[in-house]
Formats: C-alpha cells, structure tokens, sequence
C-alpha cells in the first residue's frame, strides 16, 4: 500500500512532467515562428499595363497616380529588401488578342537596391493591352521565383478582372493545394465590378494574403505602404458576397 508521501511524490511527478510536456509544445512553434520572421523575403510587385489604366480619376489617369504613389514609396524601402517588378497589358493591344493574353513581363529581377530600376522602368511603359492576371501570376511562381528558399510575395495591383484565362482565384486554389509559401496580397484599384473584386479577394485570402481597395490617391498610398511594410503570416477567410 501507498502511503500519502509516496502519492504526494507520484503526483508531483506527474505534474512536473505534465508541465514539461506542455512547454515543449508551445516552444516549436515559437521557434518556427522565429526562422521564419528571420527568413530573407523576396517581393514581386505586378502592376497592370492595361488600357484601362489609362482612364481618368479624379482628374488624372490612373496609372499616373499610380506612379505618383510609387515615386514616394520606392525610395523608402529597406536596401536589403529585395523587390522585382513584373507587369502585364503593356503591349498587344486589341487587335492581337493572342498576344495580348501573354503581354507580361518580369521587367526587373528581385534585387536588393532595386528602386531606381523599378522606378525608370515604370515610367517607360505605357497602357495599351488586356489584363492576363493569371497568366502573370502562373509565370511569376514557375519562372521568377523559381530557385527562391525564402519568404516569396506578391503585391497585385490592378484595376479590373481576368479577360484572358481561368480566374484566378480557381488558380490558387489549385496551388495552395501544393505550395503555401507564396503569399499575394491584392490592391483593387478603382474597381466596382462585384464578379473582379471578389475573384481578386478570393485570390489574396486564399493565399493568406491581403486584400485591398482603393479609390483614391490617398488609398492608393495606405494600401501600397500596408503591403509592403505587414507582416503576411495570417490566416485569411475567403468571404464572397
């Protein structure tokens, strides 16, 4: 038989090793949130060339806004943060619908110190095509950032749907099934359309992303800044009305 010292050693055993058990759980997560707070991100900024950016808001175009935004954005990002910039509509037109639908370019690698670049390359290129959302985003993982062990993120800027191929809010649903170290945050800019905006949401929630609209330069400019400078590790629920 047991006497009551013996239990009371028992249950302290059992206590204390309850205890352990408890903190070692809590401790892997917390480290793995550690390396991946550590981990180097690469940032693919895809911005749409397409003729409707071309069209006035609030008495200016909308791509000059855009590059108006940028101008006091970009040189405010860290040197070591390494950002590309990819963008589709900039050549094709409407008369060549094929080759409207792959009008999309990485114009600049991600780089560290990339600004400047992103900045000249901005202003060298007119609105002119379609808007192949899905196209870019599929080139922009098999192809720019391919090789990449880091942090990978997309910041989406475009002012109407996909025209060209599948939704793609039904593309990453299909990739999240095997890739979920890509993380795509979308600014809808200027878009009223229920069916684009709610492709374009599900495209960022799906990702664990964030979603953003904006209508003004004053929005432009919060959601640019909240997207380059957030933190991206979130859970998102795809919430379509």
């Amino acid at each position: 038989m047991i006497n009551t010292s013996s239990k009371l050693l028992v249950i302290f055993i059992v206590l204390f090793l309850l205890f352990v058990k408890s903190v070692g759980v809590k401790s892997a997560p917390y480290e793995a949130s550690a390396q991946k707070d550590n981990a180097e991100e690469f940032v693919l900024f895809i911005v749409d060339f397409s003729n409707s950016m071309s069209e006035k808001l609030h008495g200016t175009s909308k791509i000059n806004m855009v590059l108006d935004t940028m101008q006091e954005i970009i040189p405010k990002l860290p040197e070591e943060k390494r950002v590309g910039l990819r963008v589709y509509g900039h050549k094709g037109g409407f008369v060549l619908p094929n080759a409207a639908c792959k009008a999309s370019s990485l114009i600049v690698p991600m780089t560290k110190n990339s600004g400047p670049a992103i900045q000249s390359a901005l202003f060298n290129l007119k609105p002119t095509g379609w808007t192949p959302i899905t196209y870019s985003l599929k080139q922009a993982v098999n192809s720019d950032f391919a090789g990449v062990t880091g942090k990978k993120r997309i910041i989406l800027l475009s002012d109407g749907g996909e025209n060209c191929d599948e939704s793609p809010c039904d593309y990453v649903m299909e990739l999240t099934k095997t890739r979920q170290d890509i993380f795509i945050d979308v600014i809808a800019f200027n878009i009223y359309d229920t069916e684009a905006n709610n492709q374009l949401k599900c495209t960022a929630l799906v990702t664990n992303g964030k979603f953003y609209s904006a209508n003004t330069s004053a929005e432009l400019l919060h959601s640019l800044q909240s997207s380059f400078g957030a933190r991206k590790e979130v859970q998102g629920k795809v919430i379509l009305h």
